[in-house]
């Protein structure tokens, strides 16, 4: 039979436990070994599940207490020297301090050491922790996590298969932090790491190893494609009769299939889900030692495979190699979809039609083990019921009444440049509402939600629950919402929010007014660290059927004299913030959502609502991997978000945000969005991401840099914030610039809000006094 192989498994667990034993140790709650056994649970129920299914190349070392690369990042010794100064201060015995600190920084007992920068995982919403490299850069054996893990499974009776990011990609994931370097140079100093690793996993019986490479589906350029092989000669080498296994995904290999194919591994991962038809032309240079691994079942979205075409790619790789060379598994890591769809049980939020089209994780694993058994041709009968069922899925949903609606159709088919453009160009706009609304130089807002604590979070439950009334809820929250309101006129910040305590989710929340969507109640996927989002899911044509902001931002401007923002989700990161149905065109499905989104802002300006925050944290992230790709969607997802925002007033004044990405290349695509303020993530990368809007291309409106990291629970001071601030005006001139912290406060807790907007509040009035 063919082989099944997985390439990584959710880490949070079926309902969080993860997030839950993480937060439980920050807050000094429980100690560290219950903080390890919380993981050892998790890291056993998976790997029990996935033989229960019949994987059997099942992976270790995919788990992980935050972060993939952090914990390649502590594996292989690559430190940042100001985390020097907490060796004495922290228990060592696990590296977990150590490697929290480094992830979320730290300040306590006198010592204050700020975190390592975030950013997206390619095209995904999860983020990792991005490798810091200087030019004299060490690297040495610092963690044994991928020995450990391999030798715990094993005492279960389980021969996993350790993952490890590739040495190539790692150096690519990270950043040089001084100038004179090429970070890829380092190779040579990494690769004795390498090495002793796969020794060590080599002496401790590994069959299999995997090394993740993404960067092969990627533009890479002459320099990088000539390391691979020689990279992978000196790996093979040093593992010993280890059979190597180098997995690609995200993308096809495109112009990089001559390099892949030919390195000297047992195994190349292929995902024939984004890269559908790269087989075609693959299968032509596959070598006679090779083994391909074929990602057809999708590993970044929870739609039921379809078994008939999965099965045709199946059988055009077996006439081509054979059997005994093809092995089915999902497209990625299944790190991306949630856990188990078998925990869902309201059928109100997830109707029974729309159950029926979904898999999860572990529904997944099914998938591949069924394919690869349809595939073999000896059939049992419970997967030919099973398949049975699959067809029956398909041409339900193919069918259904539930997902098509002409005339939302009809509005996005006469969307015109017109409903794309302001009325006025920005200079224009900036006088009036200037005139409008009188702000200072430097002015100081935040990115629209304060912390939702215990309280706040118990309201919703008890909601849900029906322990308390609506009437109840609405009074907790209006409650909430002034104090708030008050609390940012007493520390003087310019333009307030409301706080959003009435949401659960940025994107859930409006997912949940909109027609089109459906949600899970456990379908949490991780963010990044302990942070878990629970994406609805677009199953048909979306469209707004009533107000759904307008009542809590109306009630806060009611509050106050200075101006309250209505706070929006854009179309786009409602689009790659969600499950996105996969049988129309993205753009299509943006271009829905983008019109709900312009009702909404209509809706706010006619209550009053004059500045408004549409938010696209996402538009970035969502970008294609191939340069080739790329204009294409920035020209809808640009034009998306200027359909959502075009058509008001002059004097409304439309925010956006956008954190944790790089903008250099999208600058100008940036500008064309024609926002009149952009706020975005800048104080972990010290203000080096505002170059982009500073170079040789000038950002025309204007900007509010992050002055302070919301992911970390440290308290910047005044001082620290005045320093980014004058980095800014360095590069952008003082009249284009906001003050606001990187993110929305939501995680935090109300003390250190308050200390860290005082301070971001006098930092601003010391660059009015300079």
């Amino acid at each position: 039979m063919l082989i099944t192989n997985n390439l990584g498994y959710p880490r949070v667990g079926p309902f969080r436990e993860l997030k839950k034993a993480n937060e439980a140790y920050w807050a000094k709650k429980i100690s560290a070994e219950e903080l390890l056994q919380a993981g050892k649970s998790i890291r056993e129920n998976n790997w029990k599940l996935q033989k229960e299914k019949g994987i059997d190349l099942i992976p270790s070392n995919d788990f992980s207490f935050y972060d993939q690369v952090l914990d390649l990042s502590l594996t292989v010794g690559a430190i940042p020297a100001r985390y020097n100064s907490l060796l004495d201060k922290i228990d060592r015995q696990y590296n977990l301090d150590l490697y929290f600190a480094m992830a979320r920084g730290f300040q306590e007992g006198g010592v204050d050491v700020t975190a390592m920068e975030m950013t997206k995982w390619f095209d995904t919403n999860y983020h990792y922790i991005v490798p810091e490299f200087t030019k004299n850069q060490e690297f040495k054996l610092t963690s044994e996590k991928f020995l450990n893990e391999y030798n715990e499974a094993k005492s279960l009776g389980i021969d996993t298969k350790p993952v490890l990011i590739g040495p190539i990609t790692y150096l690519l994931l990270g950043k040089e932090k001084e100038a004179g370097f090429d970070r890829i140079d380092l190779i040579d100093r990494l690769l004795p790491v390498y090495e002793e690793i796969l020794g060590k996993l080599a002496a401790a019986g590994a069959q299999y190893v995997q090394i993740d490479e993404p960067f092969l589906a990627l533009d890479i350029d002459a320099k990088v494609k000539a390391l691979y092989p020689t990279v992978f000669e000196k790996l093979n080498a040093a593992a010993k009769g280890i059979k190597l296994i180098v997995a690609t995904y995200f993308e096809a290999l495109r112009d990089n299939e001559d390099i892949a194919v030919n390195l000297p591994v047992h195994a190349l991962h292929l995902d024939l889900v984004r890269g559908e038809n790269q087989l075609d032309t693959v299968l032509a240079k596959v070598p006679a030692s090779l083994t391909l691994s074929l990602g057809v079942v999708e590993g970044r979205n929870i739609w039921k495979n379809d078994y008939e075409k999965s099965l045709g790619k199946i059988k055009q790789a077996v006439d081509a190699l054979g059997k005994d060379r093809v092995w089915i598994a999902p497209s990625s890591s299944l790190l991306h979809v949630p856990f188990d769809l078998d925990n869902e049980k309201n059928e109100e939020s997830l109707p029974a039609e729309v159950k029926n089209w979904l898999a999860f994780a572990k529904q997944k694993l099914t998938e591949v083990k069924d394919l690869a058994v349809l595939a073999d041709g000896e059939v049992d009968a419970a997967t030919a019921e099973r398949f049975e069922a699959n067809k029956d899925a398909a041409e339900s949903r193919r069918t259904s009444s539930l997902i098509h609606k002409p005339e939302v159709k009809e509005r996005v088919n006469n969307i015109t440049d017109d409903d794309a453009t302001r009325t006025s160009p920005f200079l224009a706009r900036k006088a009036a509402q200037q005139a409008k609304f009188g702000l200072p130089a430097f002015a100081t807002t935040t990115i629209g939600s304060f912390p939702q604590t215990k309280d706040v979070r118990k309201w919703r439950a008890d909601l849900k629950k029906g322990a308390i009334t609506q009437e109840q809820y609405d009074k907790e929250i209006a409650e909430e919402t002034e104090r708030t309101i008050r609390l940012q006129e007493e520390l003087d910040i310019d333009v307030l929010v409301h706080g959003e305590f009435e949401r659960n989710d940025m994107v859930e929340y409006f997912g949940e007014q909109l027609a089109g969507y459906a949600f899970s109640q456990n379908g949490w996927v991780q963010s990044y660290g302990s942070r878990c989002v629970k994406p609805p899911i677009i199953y048909g044509d979306v469209y707004r059927p009533a107000d759904m902001t307008v009542r809590w931002s109306a009630y806060a401007q009611s509050l106050t004299n200075r101006p309250v923002k209505g706070m929006l989700t854009g179309p786009v990161t409602i689009l790659q913030w969600s499950f996105v149905r996969n049988d129309q065109s993205r753009s299509t499905t943006t271009y829905q959502i983008a019109l709900a989104i312009l009702d909404e802002v209509q809706a706010l300006e006619k209550a009053g609502i004059k500045i408004i925050q549409i938010d696209e944290p996402a538009i970035r992230e969502g970008l294609p991997l191939r340069k080739a790709d790329q204009q294409e969607y920035l020209n809808w997802s640009v034009r998306a978000f200027r359909v959502s925002s075009s058509n008001v007033e002059d004097d409304t004044q439309i925010h956006t945000h956008m954190c944790y990405s790089e903008f250099n290349d999208i600058i100008r695509d940036i500008a064309a969005m024609d926002a009149d303020v952009i706020t975005i993530e800048t104080s972990r990368s010290q203000m080096e991401l505002l170059d982009a809007f500073a170079g040789e291309f000038k950002y025309p409106n204007d900007i509010g840099p992050g002055v302070y990291d919301i992911h970390s629970p440290r308290v910047p001071s005044t001082e620290e914030m005045v320093e980014l601030l004058r980095k800014a005006k360095a590069v952008v001139p003082a009249e284009q610039l906001w003050v606001n912290p990187d993110c929305g406060l939501k995680t935090r807790a109300w003390p250190e809000t308050k200390a860290a907007l005082e301070s971001m509040v006098e930092a601003a009035k010391i660059l009015r006094a300079e």
